[in-house]
């Protein structure tokens, strides 16, 4: 027998529920408790389902999580339905359900919570994101130069769309690879731009490359080869593994510590859908780009307005990101390649030529359009000395080999997360403490 909890409504006709609970029972599940979600069209008294205690609340959403964390149910059958809970609040719903690891089925649908099995004992952090080009690797390169000023040995797992056929090593705490071993990578046909690449060059640190298909509606990945990139990560003995997501997809290991990070996309993407789930379990939410014209300040308002709905207590810290080369450009003419939209061109150029010091000459946008980015790079031939690039996209297949094979010198960019408003360093502090990592 399946232990279950079921969701019920008073605008269903008790004996008709009753029948309903019956043929679940028959089907092989215990109904261990009923939650009632509301509405009284066809209750004459308060819901009386015989020996199935009714738990009710202040709210459908308290009343679920205290069941849940109650009875410890195996499944959540919803026999609800509109008007007492509509599409939303289903989602949001089953949203706390799957964050509790529990899977949500309903008449005709059903939400299992992406897998994240205990793939190792050491501490691990998670970093997921609301999206692609959230700033996941920036942010995983931060929190992965923070541990390394700690005097802890890091190790990055990152999988990615882009990864290797089976996981590779990159030592970036030896030896930071070269534009030149990317390129020799790119010409064997390998995503030379992958995340585990850019983490080691922008970070420094060791990272293990791996990959995936797909994403859910939960962030669960259809095919990956995770596990046994962190059976890698694992045998290098780190004090911490740091498990970076890609796009929406969540990497499928448990983690002590869970950092969101939200990029700008529209606020209201964090509560459509299992928008919710993402809040639910994380311990740290990072709002990435968070300046005009990115981030107005009525959806920086809306967004921790999301965050105190769904993840009440758990930190905020909003950041800008800044470019920060890999190589001295003071005093160079450089041409810069980023996937910033075009509207963050000013602030960034600003900061190269104000704090790194350099002549900035032109600047491409297209670094994720290969043709565009073609074009731009064969107007600006003979104009600049140093390509200074993201390790995104075609940074390396064809900005780095336009660059060298004009003769220009190439530098790697990292983008710096800033915090603007809270201690990004404590709050990694605090994330890193909650995965379990000591000293």
């Amino acid at each position: 027998m399946t232990r279950a909890l079921v969701l019920v409504d008073g605008e269903h006709y008790p004996p008709v529920t009753m029948d309903a609970l019956e043929s679940l029972r028959a089907r092989g599940f215990e109904i261990v408790a009923a939650v009632n979600l509301g509405g009284g069209e066809k209750l004459r008294a308060p819901l009386d389902l015989g020996s199935v205690p009714v738990v009710g609340g202040p709210s459908q959403r308290e009343s679920l999580a205290d069941a849940l964390d109650s009875y410890r149910p195996e499944v959540v059958l919803d026999v609800s339905d509109a008007p007492v809970v509509d599409t939303r609040g289903r989602f949001v719903l089953a949203s706390i359900s799957l964050a509790r690891g529990v899977p949500y089925v309903g008449a005709d649908f059903r939400f299992d919570p992406p897998p994240r099995p205990p793939l190792t004992a050491r501490p691990v952090v998670a970093v997921i994101g609301t999206g692609k080009r959230t700033g996941k690797t920036a942010m995983s390169a931060a929190l992965a130069r923070h541990a390394v000023a700690r005097g802890l040995r890091p190790v990055i797992v990152a999988m990615g769309r882009g990864g290797p056929a089976e996981p590779i090593v990159t030592r970036g705490d030896l030896a930071r690879p070269s534009v030149f071993d990317l390129i020799v990578l790119a010409e064997r046909g390998e995503h030379a731009a992958s995340d585990t690449y850019e983490d080691a060059v922008v970070a420094g640190v060791a990272t293990v490359g791996a990959r995936r298909a797909g994403a859910g509606l939960a962030g669960g990945t259809v095919y990956d080869t995770v596990a046994r990139a962190v059976e890698i990560a694992d045998a290098m003995s780190p004090d911490v593994i740091i498990l970076e997501g890609s796009g929406t997809a969540i990497p499928p290991a448990r983690a002590g510590a869970t950092l969101l990070v939200a990029g700008p996309a529209p606020p209201g993407d964090l509560t459509v859908g299992l928008g919710p789930f993402r809040l639910l379990i994380a311990d740290l939410v990072v709002v990435t780009m968070a300046e005009e014209p990115l981030h107005s300040s009525e959806t920086l308002s809306a967004l921790t307005s999301s965050v105190s709905e769904f993840a009440a207590g758990v930190s905020v810290v909003r950041t800008v990101f800044r470019p920060a080369p890999v190589g001295s450009v003071r005093g160079k003419r450089i041409l810069f390649a980023t996937t910033a939209p075009e509207h963050a061109g000013p602030v960034l150029i600003r900061h190269l030529e104000q704090v790194h010091g350099a002549e900035v000459v032109g600047t491409t946008h297209r670094l994720a359009d290969r043709s565009r980015l073609s074009e731009d790079l064969r107007r600006a031939e003979g104009t600049y000395e140093v390509l200074l690039t993201e390790l995104k996209a075609a940074a390396v297949d064809v900005a780095a080999r336009a660059a060298v094979a004009s003769g220009a010198e190439v530098v790697f960019a990292d983008n710096i997360p800033v915090a603007v408003d809270g201690d990004l360093a404590a709050a990694f502090d605090a994330v890193l403490a909650r995965a379990g990592v000591r000293g």
